[in-house]
């Protein structure tokens, strides 16, 4: 009734007696092209080209331009970008106040196929990670006292860069990360966003004080200023966006950084860096040093340290927040975003087509590899085997394989460590759950990668669960109308809050859920993957991160020092303007 019962639609215009025959038959295509020959393709005035989506809004940034992924010579500009990269040895050695670092490199292979070689990496040494603070300390005051539009510009530049060579950094992300190529262009868009939203907040932000209103006689301002050196240590999951988004906030905010990426994904760090680099950043503001976790462990301790921004792990971040309050000097502000039991909850007023579609999608793209991916389902009981057996329908159609062939939906996970924790969790669930469906998987053709097959299961309870599993398995759980209450309770005991779906009709449903359920971010009625930069600002609470949001309004206070200056200005005459307050009528 809902889709049917508009004035425009067939089943509502069928049934006038008056209307006539050739009128309901139009041709609604034709009928919009009409309309096009009528108005000569002139766009309507108030509807903004996607480039200008922002500024339209106010937001004074421009929109990155995204790919027509089924437009066949895009397509097979991407595919000769990623054949062409393959003649290319990337390197991500460490680099120091614009020094490359010497030593032992190591090889980094594509999860795809372990046959494929990417490019070398040094990984950086204790060594390395102090000169890199000390480094960055030294550049600190001068960075720092840059006026804050010329290092917006420096990032409108960078953002810039990354959108003449998204091809290239599209097909080194499908090779190292091992993402779809879809997912990859959403990614180096995202990194775009960073780039010009951090720009505009700290150009805005942090070029003038705020005058404080006081008392005549008094001149009181706010201003804001860096921290000093912030740590910033990304995952491999988003490998450039959430590594360049971390990195633009400390910079616009004027501190200077150390960025240590995930052992993973090193390469398309160091390409990032040398677009900062390139885009005007100077060598001693931003220093790159790829490593594993005892890297990140020293810069954390470093006294230079002034903040650390961090996406990953709860336990990790728990470490990291011990290291901070158990050191010497000044007390040490932590940025986490880490893991979620995200869940999505649907009843039985909700499409069930549509539950599974952006079910599917939350649960699987990336292969189930991002934070905001979804754990959790839970089904009303008077639709379940309906939605269950569409979704296995669902998953059955999706193409899990080598992520640069456009046809593939989900290309492998990271490594082999994350392999056998999926594996591990699969045997589990196995033992007591009942599988709703596995996707199958072409040995042939994934031997040589990390490849895991999705899959769904039906649990009694998320109270199994007794951590996150980061991969391509959807835990499915129904409940009874008279028990939305207890499913709240559930979902809220776990800890986490990072995102939430909900698919309903009925707003006191969405309403009362909402309420009940404290949650970063939360959808309803789509997917909850895919946070759009300045549109929905990303982050958790509880288990899931400490905030402020990335990509929000408050984001860069976190990474800033205020500072107010309260001068008496009886002292050199007072408040002049008093005697000409009735000159401005």
């Amino acid at each position: 009734l809902l889709e049917n019962g508009a004035n425009s639609s067939f089943v509502n215009r069928i049934a006038d007696a008056d209307l006539p025959i050739e009128e309901l038959l139009v041709d609604p295509i034709e009928k919009v092209l009409a309309f096009e020959a009528a108005q000569r393709g002139i766009p309507h005035p108030r509807i903004p080209l996607p480039l200008d989506l922002y500024r339209v809004a106010g937001d004074e940034r421009p929109n990155s331009e995204g790919l027509d992924m089924f437009d066949q010579p895009t397509i097979a500009d991407l595919q000769a970008a990623i054949a062409h990269s393959r003649s290319i040895t990337f390197t991500a050695p460490p680099i120091v106040d614009g020094a490359e670092a010497a030593g032992v490199a190591r090889p980094v292979a594509s999860p795809t196929d372990a046959r494929d070689i990417v490019g070398t990496t040094i990984d950086a040494t204790p060594a390395d990670a102090a000169r890199a603070m000390q480094q960055a300390a030294a550049a600190f005051r001068r960075w720092d006292r840059t006026p804050a539009s010329t290092r917006a510009a420096a990032l409108d530049r960078a953002g810039r860069l990354m959108q003449d060579r998204m091809p290239e950094l599209v097909a080194l992300i499908v090779r190292e990360g091992g993402r779809t190529q879809g997912d990859a262009v959403s990614e180096v868009r995202e990194a775009i966003d960073f780039c010009h939203y951090y720009a505009k907040e700290g150009s805005n932000r942090f070029s003038a004080p705020l005058e404080l209103p006081g008392p005549t006689g008094e001149k009181n301002r706010l201003s804001l200023h860096g921290r000093g050196v912030f740590v910033c240590i990304s995952p491999w999951n988003f490998p450039l966006a959430i590594f360049v988004g971390q990195i633009a906030a400390a910079l616009a905010a004027g501190n200077t950084v150390v960025a240590k990426p995930a052992e993973q994904t090193p390469l398309v760090a160091a390409l990032a860096v040398e677009l900062l680099h390139t885009a005007g950043i100077p060598a001693g503001a931003l220093n790159f040093l790829p490593g594993d976790g005892r890297i990140g462990a020293a810069l954390v301790a470093d006294r230079a340290c002034a903040g650390v921004a961090f996406t990953g792990s709860t336990e990790v971040a728990r470490l990291i927040a011990q290291t901070l309050a158990g050191k010497d000097g000044p007390l040490v502000p932590l940025i986490a975003e880490t893991g979620g039991q995200n869940t999505l909850i649907a009843d039985s007023s909700a499409l069930p087509e549509q539950i599974v579609r952006d079910v599917v999608a939350s649960a699987f793209n990336s292969a189930g590899q991002r934070c905001s991916a979804l754990r959790v389902l839970y089904i009303q009981a008077d639709i379940a085997d309906r939605v269950c057996e569409l979704l296995a329908g669902a998953m059955q159609e999706l193409c899990i394989g080598n992520p640069a062939d456009i046809a593939t939906d989900v290309g492998p996970v990271i490594d082999e460590a994350a392999r056998a924790l999926l594996v591990a969790h699969a045997r589990w669930l196995d033992s007591f759950a009942t599988p709703i469906f596995t996707c199958p998987l072409d040995e042939e053709a994934t031997r040589h990668g990390t490849f895991f097959a999705p899959r769904a299961y039906e649990i009694d309870s998320i109270a199994r669960l007794e951590r996150e599993v980061f991969g391509p398995i959807l835990h499915v759980v129904r409940w009874r109308a008279e028990d939305l209450d207890q499913v709240c309770a559930a979902i809220a005991n776990t800890g986490y809050g990072l995102t939430l779906g909900i698919h309903s009709r009925i707003d006191e449903t969405i309403k009362r859920i909402t309420d009940r359920l404290h949650v970063g971010n939360t959808y309803v009625n789509r997917n909850i993957i895919g946070a759009v930069v300045g549109v929905q600002p990303f982050g958790g609470e509880g288990l899931s991160g400490t905030g402020p949001k990335a990509g929000g309004p408050h984001y860069l206070y976190r990474f800033a020092s205020e500072r107010t200056l309260s001068v008496d200005t009886t002292a050199a005459g007072g408040n002049a303007g008093l005697m000409a307050l009735d000159e401005g009528e």
